[in-house]
């Protein structure tokens, strides 16, 4: 049996230098939990998968705000496994994430991986809405099946806008239901870790970044707005997960 379930988290500036949860509502598998930040005025929450999820058919979401001069940080306790359902007729399972980011808030969005196991389908969906002045950590990885298999379907788009002006908009697909070429040498080129972070920032108003390649595998291109993409490739989640935190360290820091 499929399953409909959405978590909402919203984050509020107390107006003395904190941050406050008011909305921390958990649902179905999806439970969000206040944890404790290691930086002050920070509120830090995380994802705890309380079920296998998503599995065939399944439709869940995540709503995060962070208000006018809030500071959120959201992870996760473990992987996101996305799984077959009971049965063909299940089709495919949808995860939206929305997160909206107010005037002068600061988000970081950083999950673990999702991973798309061998006979599932799910279609992702990232839809983040940034005021002027908002600062935003996002970062994302997918693992190509588990150890040892072949991958399963997977869709995923990534929409962002800043002050009502789209600032990035793509989409990927990987997997049997995925156009040819997908994993050939002008896109994977045999890897099965891809990431992507995203960083847009105030400063880079003034001081934008420059391309460059980050070693073989991982390139740093700025954004037409205050932001910087990094995409990367590697063989497996650790080493993916070493390119991205390395390229963080050298951005200016968005929370």
């Amino acid at each position: 049996m499929s399953v409909s379930a959405t978590a909402r988290i919203t984050a509020v500036a107390d107006g003395r230098g904190s941050t406050l949860l008011p909305v921390l509502e958990s649902d179905g598998p999806l439970a969000v939990r206040r944890t404790r930040s290691p930086e002050a005025g920070c509120a830090r929450v995380t994802v705890v998968g309380a079920m296998s999820a998503p599995l065939g058919g399944d439709r869940l979401s995540i709503e995060a705000r962070a208000e006018a001069g809030a500071r959120l940080s959201v992870d996760s306790a473990a992987a996101t496994v996305a799984l077959p359902g009971a049965g063909p007729e299940a089709g495919a399972a949808s995860y939206t994430i929305r997160l909206s980011v107010g005037e002068g808030a600061v988000l970081r969005w950083l999950p673990d991986q999702l991973v798309s196991a061998y006979g599932s389908e799910l279609d992702m969906v990232t839809q983040v809405e940034l005021a002027a002045g908002a600062r935003l950590v996002l970062r994302e990885e997918q693992i190509l099946g588990r150890h040892g298999e072949q991958t399963g379907s997977l869709s995923t788009r990534l929409t962002v806008r800043l002050a009502g002006r789209p600032l990035l908009d793509q989409q990927v697909a990987y997997g049997p239901t995925a156009p040819g070429g997908w994993d050939g040498a002008a896109v994977l080129g045999g890897h099965r870790a891809i990431g992507q972070l995203l960083v847009v920032h105030p400063l880079f108003e003034d001081a934008p970044a420059a391309p460059r390649l980050l070693g073989t595998d991982a390139v740093l291109t700025p954004l037409a707005g205050p932001a910087v993409l990094v995409t990367a490739l590697a063989a497996d989640a650790r080493l993916l997960r070493g390119i991205l935190d390395e390229a963080l360290s050298g951005l200016p820091n968005g929370a």
